[in-house]
């Protein structure tokens, strides 16, 4: 653990982020950068490249076609190096060789591949590196490759397996009878397994979404409007082109990149925002069961098994806390806090550019980082809890009043006068037993056959659907 980070998902949270440093560090965008850049390389060679003229002179103003060696040679570079990582940064900041500093961090990954090529036979290709593009021509498509990679790879495993724990535990209590509460008061019953199975539901409808989005791109110049691509090349379909390139990237993606044709000269992130607004609505739904299982422990209705070694109070020893679901709230409150300000923020730039976007793209992973630590600790949560049924089928039978609902329904369906007055006068704000509730049933003027299915109702019985419901 880097006991000197300032931030603790690089910090104390590493061994958890770790699998997110991959796409979101900035050694990992400088590769996927990489990638664009030599993936953009080798497209234009496809569509650019002439055949060679008498005596073997190659027609001027066109690439060549690059042999599958030197496609490979190029490819070589996108497993970066640390080593190689500083040399970038070098060329940004402080200059190597006999390349100046650029104080530009995309010109600097351009001029790295020119470095790392002048010795190859791509060295008559170099000027054809990041032909035409703007710098936003490079990033919005990394970001785009490295949110789509690092949501499928690694975010949506995680939630599929929330999702699995949530419906085996629906399934475990979906008849076990539970008393539920509105606005805090006891109210008709419910089943463990039902309630469960609400949250699963909520998230399996979100995570859907979440395979199902496009996120969106372009390839379009420095304003959008491909001046430079048809200065060179009048005659291209840079349109098609744009596209196919894009759909190219993106083939084996679960969250596919589409293209964006109109835009200025930055995507303007709408995509983003529809991505980490599904995120957003994902983490409030944990955030609310993480509440409730909360008060489930706090009741003990739920019971978390002690871990050997572990310490839940410094000086109560009896204790065993629900850290596990409270550090799994902290964090997804902190990643929506990020969502909601990138809702804010990227949309918008000032005319066709502002750079103010660019410092708020770094934190993507900071934000997917919390999210991350919050779905491992509610699954280390999940994986140390038993429902106490003796405990809830106590606090249920308890509360005999809860069935005054049924009770006033089917006398409803009898023709009775004012029913829900009745056990409204019997019940409201009184502490009544079951023995109760069967007398006032005999001293109704109902049928005999209609006291005996009255009788036969039960806080345990009167759970309705919710068993066939927790089983969907």
């Amino acid at each position: 653990m880097p006991l000197n980070s300032i931030s603790p998902i690089d910090g104390r949270y590493r061994k958890t982020t770790e699998p997110l440093a991959q796409f979101f560090s900035e050694q990992a965008l400088m590769k996927y950068r990489l990638v664009v850049e030599g993936e953009y390389l080798i497209a234009l060679s496809e569509l650019l490249h002439s055949p060679p003229a008498r005596g073997g002179v190659r027609g001027g103003g066109r690439l060549r076609r690059l042999s599958d060696k030197e496609k490979k040679l190029i490819r070589s570079l996108y497993d970066l190096s640390e080593q190689d990582a500083q040399i970038i940064s070098d060329i940004e900041t402080k200059g190597y060789k006999n390349i100046k500093a650029t104080d530009h961090d995309v010109k600097a990954v351009e001029y790295f591949m020119k470095d790392k090529l002048a010795g190859t036979s791509l060295k008559d290709v170099l000027e054809w590196i990041h032909f035409a593009l703007t710098s936003e021509d490079t990033n919005n498509i990394a970001y785009g490759l490295t949110l789509s990679e690092a949501v499928e790879t690694v975010l949506i495993p995680r939630l599929r397996e929330i999702n699995d724990r949530l419906l085996s535990l629906a399934k475990k209590s979906a008849k076990l009878p539970m008393l539920a509460r509105t606005h805090g008061q006891p109210a008709s019953p419910t089943t463990f397994g039902k309630e469960f199975k609400v949250f699963s539901s909520r998230l399996e409808q979100q995570t859907y979404k979440l395979e199902n989005l496009r996120i969106s791109v372009k390839l379009n110049g420095a304003t959008g409007n491909y001046n430079a691509h048809v200065a060179a090349f009048p005659k291209v379909d840079w349109i098609k082109f744009s596209k196919n390139f894009i759909a190219a990237l993106s083939k084996k993606s679960m969250i596919a990149l589409e293209t964006n044709l109109i835009t200025a000269q930055i995507e303007p992130h709408d995509s983003y925002i529809e991505l980490f607004d599904i995120f957003r609505h994902i983490n409030t739904i944990l955030i609310d069961f993480n509440q409730d299982i909360w008060r489930y422990i706090s009741d003990e209705w739920v019971v978390q098994k002690p871990q050997e070694g572990t310490i839940g109070s410094s000086t109560m020893p009896h204790k065993i806390n629900p850290i596990k679901f409270e550090n799994s709230e902290g964090n997804l409150g902190m990643a929506n806090a990020l969502f909601e300000f990138f809702a804010r923020k990227l949309p918008i730039s000032r005319l066709q550019r502002d750079l103010s976007d660019s410092t708020v793209e770094r934190n993507f992973g900071t934000a997917l980082s919390h999210c991350l630590i919050a779905y491992e600790y509610l699954l280390k949560g999940l994986s140390r809890i038993t429902v106490n049924e003796k405990k809830v089928r106590t606090d249920l039978n308890s509360h005999p009043e809860i069935i005054a609902e049924a009770i006033q329904t089917i006398l409803r369906r009898e023709g009775i006068k004012m029913p829900y007055e009745q056990l409204k006068e019997l019940t409201r704000g009184k502490q009544v037993t079951l023995a109760d509730i069967r007398r006032f049933i005999d001293n109704l003027d109902v049928r005999p056959e209609v006291k005996k299915e009255l009788k036969k109702i039960t806080p345990e019985n009167y759970i309705g659907l919710a068993p066939k419901l927790a089983r969907l």
